[in-house]
């Protein structure tokens, strides 16, 4: 794991190793144990890494045996062990015991087609000295980042936006689409950035660039889900003993490294099942981190302490307050590298620094469990929507929506034109390939009101974020079953864009660990897409398959707990006892005004109601345009008006063209605990 960066400069140019070390030391954080350095004339790469597998050999970069393809990777392949015996019995030699050296034999045998070999999370840069071209790849959900930017003939790739920001001619400016995809999906979506002229290349994706410039980017990968009846014939509890066994293999190839591993305890169903079954593989004492909230409203602690118990392991935990949500809230946001809607990667951040603080560079996690096996009310309501769509004007059928959101039964009765009206949205239209997600969107659609019209024109140049969605769903979309389709519009606009970037991987590596989550494993997904759509969401139970599974595994409270969304406290951070002098300096008119971003009287009055209502709440719709808005102006201040730039790194490893000029060790800062 670590974070990389290269450039790929105009013919008679060659590649600046100042630049390179500049654009690593913005990447440090994701990798404190070495920065590799490779340069090739017009090309060079560089990579600061994380020391995982085989620390005193895996230094990028590495290359195959007759020194002609070189690679650097930001992340880990799971089953290197199985892949590295393959290639050997093919006659390849290793020189290390590292994962990533995996990958250039695993090129060299199989070409283009070597990614479909690979059980791993990566973005990884891989150099031809013989045809001079690039080859940048992606893992299939996106878990590891990797950003793309093209200035005067000069390509350049990152982990972050930080390191491209770093070139002194770079448009640093805020990207007027990616911030109306955000304040109607959640994030800026496939392929874009929050910042214009930066692109992230898409999950699953390979990208050439070669002498001739930029290639047509090719997907390698999609997960195709089934028809509603699934591609399989067999019985329930053969299909739940299945679905154990891979995510039993899935979470053991996870717990591969030569340090420490620890584990997230949510308290949840996902975590929980994750966390068993690390234990049972565990080489060493296993130990799991949890977040607390001293707000009762969010708080899972007696849920997690009791799992701790069950499957014995050491519990550490910190307790959030809403100032520790306010504090660090603005570099939660420069790490995310893209406006917020809520607050909850806050206290990721936190708990990703606790584990650090005790010594586990690695953890597992459980996400993936909700989109791949049927776990979000969003999927059920969609079936309930499309039920009550075969007769719309049934007053028994929508009631159904009350055994999703309990609270709609006390609600119906008092509101119930208006709730009725807002999950009737488009049920005249079953067919629309959106059909689920209409609600959503309308939800959120309104909250485009506080940016500037300027803002809003400019992105309308491209289409609305939904014209835009229906252009990039898969060809054979439409033989998806309704479930199906739901899991894969989520997958897209939320797990990829949002939840693995801002709450996974930017959070976790703002402190140098890495997240693994076996629920992403290639062979569970492609198994979960499989299944008939009752196994995933059978009579409106959520994840009935994986509870099925885990039945004998976990205690009966925990496996037949039901969902309870992650969330974190918003308007007594910003607006409570203590709250920093920050969120009123960027609410401040003016600075609105200078930002150019916001229609400013819709801002203020928003501000001055969340203020006053700091104790009682608001609206959900109304904490996700002001969580926007301060997000957004963070990310305008802390990298666009005032950036802070880190020192460039040092090199450990250099290496010009095939030739290794230096080449030393360096040793992991601190002890393991």
């Amino acid at each position: 794991m670590c974070g990389i960066a290269g450039l790929y400069t105009p013919p008679h140019e060659r590649a600046n190793p100042h630049e390179l070390l500049a654009m690593a030391g913005e990447l440090t954080h994701r990798g404190p144990d070495g920065v590799g350095l490779y340069l090739d004339d017009r090309f060079g790469m560089t990579a600061t890494r994380l020391a995982i597998v085989d620390l005193d050999g895996g230094t990028p970069p590495i290359a195959n045996e007759t020194r002609r393809y070189w690679v650097m990777q930001n992340g880990e392949i799971y089953d290197h062990v199985e892949r590295r015996a393959e290639l050997a019995a093919l006659g390849h030699t290793f020189t290390t015991q590292s994962d990533t050296e995996v990958i250039v034999h695993a090129y060299e045998q199989w070409g283009d087609g070597f990614l479909d070999h690979l059980n791993g999370d990566f973005a990884l840069a891989l150099w031809d000295r013989e045809t001079r071209e690039l080859l940048l790849a992606r893992d299939r959900f996106g878990v590891r980042p990797l950003f793309l930017a093209q200035q005067n003939g000069v390509t350049r790739f990152a982990s972050e936006p930080a390191a491209l920001l770093r070139h002194a001619h770079a448009n640093r400016a805020l990207d007027p689409t990616a911030l109306v995809d955000t304040f109607t999906l959640w994030a800026p979506q496939r392929g874009s950035s929050a910042y214009a002229g930066i692109e992230e290349i898409p999950p699953a994706t390979l990208q050439r660039i070669g002498p001739g410039g930029v290639q047509a980017p090719r997907t390698w990968w999609t997960l195709d889900f089934g028809p509603r009846e699934g591609r399989t014939t067999a019985r329930a509890d053969a299909l739940a003993e299945e679905l154990l066994h891979l995510l039993d293999d899935a979470t053991r190839i996870r717990l591969r490294a030569d340090v420490p591993v620890g584990v997230y305890l949510s308290g949840g169903l996902d975590s929980s099942t994750t966390s068993a079954l690390a234990q049972r593989h565990a080489s060493q004492p296993l130990r799991a981190f949890g977040v607390g909230f001293d707000d009762a409203r969010f708080d899972e602690t007696r849920h997690q302490d009791a799992m701790a118990t069950a499957i014995g392991v050491d519990l550490t935990r910190v307790t959030m307050h809403d100032g520790d949500v306010a504090e660090r809230f603005p570099e939660v946001v420069e790490r995310a590298a893209m406006p917020l809607l809520r607050t909850a990667p806050a206290p990721m951040w936190h708990l990703a620094r606790l584990a650090h603080d005790h010594g586990r560079n690695v953890v597992l996690t459980g996400e993936g469990a909700d989109e791949l096996l049927g776990g979000y009310g969003i999927f059920q309501e969609a079936m309930v929507r499309r039920f009550w769509a075969r007769q719309p004007d049934s007053r028994l059928r929508p009631a159904l929506l009350t055994r999703i959101y309990p609270y709609l039964a006390r609600d119906l009765a008092s509101s119930g034109g208006f709730l009725l009206a807002f999950f009737a949205q488009g049920l005249s239209e079953p067919d629309d390939p959106l059909f689920g997600h209409r609600p959503r969107i309308a939800s959120t659609r309104p909250n485009l009101r506080f940016l500037h019209p300027d803002v809003r024109e400019a992105a309308g140049v491209h289409g609305t974020p939904e014209q835009r969605l229906l252009a990039r769903l898969p060809r054979d979309f439409e033989r998806f079953g309704p479930l199906g389709q739901v899991q894969w519009t989520e997958i897209d606009t939320f797990l990829t864009t949002y939840l693995l970037h801002a709450q996974g991987d930017r959070m976790l590596m703002a402190h140098g660990v890495e997240g693994r989550f076996p629920f992403l494993d290639v062979r569970l997904a492609e198994f979960a897409a499989n299944l008939p759509e009752r196994a995933r969401l059978a009579d409106l139970h959520e994840k009935a398959l994986l509870r099925k599974a885990v039945a004998g595994l976990l205690p009966r409270d925990v496996a037949q707990r039901p969902k309870r969304p992650y969330r974190a406290p918003i308007l007594r951070p910003f607006f409570g006892p203590g709250a920093p002098d920050w969120v009123e300096d960027l609410l401040d008119p003016y600075t609105l005004r200078d930002a150019g971003l916001f229609d400013v009287d819709r801002v203020t009055q928003l501000a001055t109601k969340c203020r006053n209502q700091a104790e009682n709440g608001v609206s959900e719709r109304d904490e996700m345009a002001l969580v926007g808005a301060l997000s957004t102006m963070l990310l305008h201040e802390r990298t666009i008006r005032k950036p802070n730039p880190a020192a460039p790194a040092e090199a450990t490893r250099v290496v010009i063209g095939d030739r290794v000029t230096r080449d030393a060790t360096p040793t992991r800062q601190g002890s393991l605990t």
